[in-house]
């Protein structure tokens, strides 16, 4: 029963309407185009505006809380059959809420599919600590070797539920749980604690070499608007992670922490921390834009602004107060200039919002990316006449 819970022309349907009205405001698309794209394809599904998906996220939790509180009245005190009483309620629910009312992440289904699996979570460790491995979980370290094979179930868990449902929450829990793993199973041994920054970049790198993958087999089909929000979150988290696996504040502080140390210490290759801490940011900027590509790009800024406050938590060459203002008055000096020089655009780079109009034909554009791949998957609307092949880009980031 993995297959995908939600049919994936729901997720089609909803990106290509988000897609539309983008290009409808960019005014690529008239009035009447747009309204002729809605009625080809009408959101068969339930969907509300984020206020309302909220607060059926909440009103959800509430029931289920009172519920689970009633299923220990019913079953005593056993707390196998109360989790898997209230396990199996929270995946039938959610099951024929996708089935009967047609619920498409609308907030509900996902407080559902977060209790059953928080549920399910809640019962492998009881039972491995109980019965498996007779240890209170409050003795669990992250040097404890019997947590591997419970987290190995846990991530078999959140892989099927993170196939099935494409929820972004459940792919970065379980990204976060095989992380977990790693570090584990790093730590059992002396060797494995010196290299244990570079096997958590690996298991990064890994991840990133698995989006690609992904990526390029998803690519035509209609699983990959159903996976699109899921694949993101994967690559954004890998590229936090291979970053603070090399930040040289990250492994000293983290070294410290492992070792029970007071004050932290200079450790081994901090030559290399060294280079990674200034050479990741970089390398994410420059792949940003060279491939117009906003997450990269954005992470890779983030990661410069910590890469600077690693160089002032153990270098303060200036005063708090001038620091913060000569940073400021820098990166004001630095936006204006490329506000100004970006603007329409420049080297393939613009400073214009994505909502700005374009001030060209989508369908000439089209039809001119479409020529020289035949091979593209037509998405089955009309622009006056000429067919879509996909991506709607501008060719400017």
């Amino acid at each position: 029963m993995i297959p995908q819970a939600y049919p994936p022309e729901w997720a089609f349907r909803l990106a290509l309407r988000t897609r539309a009205a983008r290009w409808q405001r960019q005014q690529q698309l008239s009035s009447a185009q747009l309204a002729s794209v809605e009625a080809a394809y009408p959101p068969d599904y339930y969907r509300p505006v984020w206020p309302v998906r909220v607060a059926l996220f909440l009103f959800a939790w509430l029931g289920l809380l009172m519920t689970g509180g009633l299923s220990f009245l019913i079953v005593g005190e056993s707390p196998i059959a109360a989790g898997l009483i209230s396990c199996a309620a929270c995946f039938g629910v959610l099951e024929l809420l996708i089935r009967e009312r047609r619920f498409y992440h609308a907030g509900a289904d996902n407080a559902l599919l977060y209790a059953g699996l928080g549920t399910a979570t809640g019962l492998i460790f009881y039972v491995s600590s109980e019965y498996i491995w007779p240890v209170s979980l409050a003795r669990y370290t992250l040097g404890s070797p019997q947590l591997v094979p419970t987290l190995l179930l846990t991530l078999a868990l959140l892989f099927a539920a993170a196939r099935r449902y494409a929820d972004a929450l459940v792919t970065a829990a379980a990204f976060l749980t095989a992380l977990l793993i790693v570090a584990i199973a790093g730590l059992q041994t002396a060797v494995g604690q010196a290299l244990l920054p570079f096997l958590i970049m690996a298991a990064a790198g890994g991840t990133l070499a698995l989006h690609r993958t992904l990526l390029r087999r998803l690519a035509g089909t209609w699983l990959a608007d159903y996976y699109a929000l899921c694949l993101l979150t994967l690559k954004v988290l890998a590229l936090v992670v291979l970053y603070l696996g090399g930040n040289y504040l990250a492994v000293r502080e983290g070294n410290a922490a492992l070792h029970d140390l007071l004050v932290s210490e200079q450790v081994p290759f901090a030559p290399l921390f060294y280079a990674f801490t200034a050479g990741i940011p970089l390398l994410y900027i420059g792949l940003g834009l060279r491939r117009a590509d906003r997450p990269t790009l954005l992470v890779g800024l983030l990661a410069l602004a910590f890469s600077l406050f690693t160089l002032r938590y153990y270098r303060a060459l200036l005063p708090p107060e001038v620091a913060a203002v000569a940073a400021g008055a820098l990166l004001m000096l630095a936006a204006g200039v490329l506000l100004r020089r970006l603007r329409p655009a420049r080297f393939g780079l613009t400073s214009l919002p994505d909502d700005e109009p374009r001030f060209f034909d989508l369908e000439n554009l089209v039809q001119a990316q479409t020529a020289h791949a035949p091979g593209a998957p037509a998405s089955g609307f009309e622009f006056g006449g000429g067919e879509s092949g996909g991506g709607g880009a501008t060719g400017k980031f």
